[in-house]
C-alpha cells in the first residue's frame, strides 16, 4: 500500500467493485467527461468492468484510493498507457461523489507521482483533463505538473466538443519540488 497524508492507494478488491461501477462507470455524465472512450452499458460482475480485479499489466497500474481517517473506499487512481522504452505514463484519478472537495485529489496525484518517478523509475507523467475540470487541473498543479497545452475541441462530452488540457511533470521537477517541500526551515 502506498500511503500519504489522507489516502492510501491499494491493490483493488473484489468488494470495491460494484462500488466503483455504481458510483463512476454508471453515471453516464460523469463517465463520459473521465473517459475518450464512449460509454456503454456494462453489467454489475462484467470482466469488461473497467473496475474488474485483474492480473497486473505492464502497461497500466490500477489502484483503489481509500481515506485514511475512515479506511472506506473514496475511488479509483491508476497510471495508464505506461511506455517503458519512453519512461512515461498517464495519471488518472476519479473519486466517488461523497469524496469530491476535499482535497483528496491532490494526495492521490503526489502518490502517483511518487509511484510513477521512484517505484517503476519513470521521467515523465502527463495528465489529460477537460478545460474546465478545476479540481483535476489544481490536483495535477500542487504536484508540480504544468500546462503544456490545449487540445482544441479534442473531446467529444455530452453531444458537443470541449477542449483537453495537457499538464506534464518530469522525475527531476517533482524530485527539486519534494526537497523544496521536505527541507527544513
Amino acid at each position: 500500500m502506498l500511503t500519504g497524508k489522507s489516502v492510501a492507494l491499494r491493490a483493488r478488491h473484489e468488494a470495491d467493485v460494484s462500488i466503483l461501477q455504481a458510483e463512476l462507470y454508471d453515471d453516464v455524465a460523469v463517465r463520459s467527461r473521465a473517459d475518450s472512450r464512449p460509454w456503454r452499458p456494462i453489467p454489475p460482475g462484467s470482466a469488461k468492468s473497467p473496475y474488474a480485479v485483474s492480473d497486473p499489466v505492464d502497461d497500466a497500474a490500477c489502484f483503489s484510493v481509500v481515506r485514511l481517517a475512515d479506511n472506506t473506499l473514496a475511488g479509483e487512481a491508476l497510471l495508464w498507457g505506461i511506455d517503458l522504452h519512453n519512461r512515461t505514463a498517464h495519471v488518472g484519478v476519479a473519486l466517488r461523489p461523497d469524496y469530491r472537495g476535499q482535497g483528496l485529489g491532490a494526495d492521490v496525484v503526489q502518490i502517483l507521482c511518487h509511484y510513477g518517478f521512484t517505484v517503476r523509475g519513470l521521467q515523465r507523467l502527463q495528465a489529460e483533463t477537460l478545460a474546465d475540470n478545476v479540481a483535476m487541473i489544481r490536483s495535477a498543479s500542487a504536484a508540480g505538473f504544468v500546462p503544456e497545452g490545449t487540445l482544441r475541441r479534442a473531446a467529444w462530452v455530452g453531444g458537443e466538443f470541449a477542449d483537453q488540457v495537457v499538464l506534464g511533470l518530469l522525475a527531476e521537477e517533482w524530485r527539486s519540488e519534494q526537497g523544496l517541500l521536505h527541507r527544513s526551515p
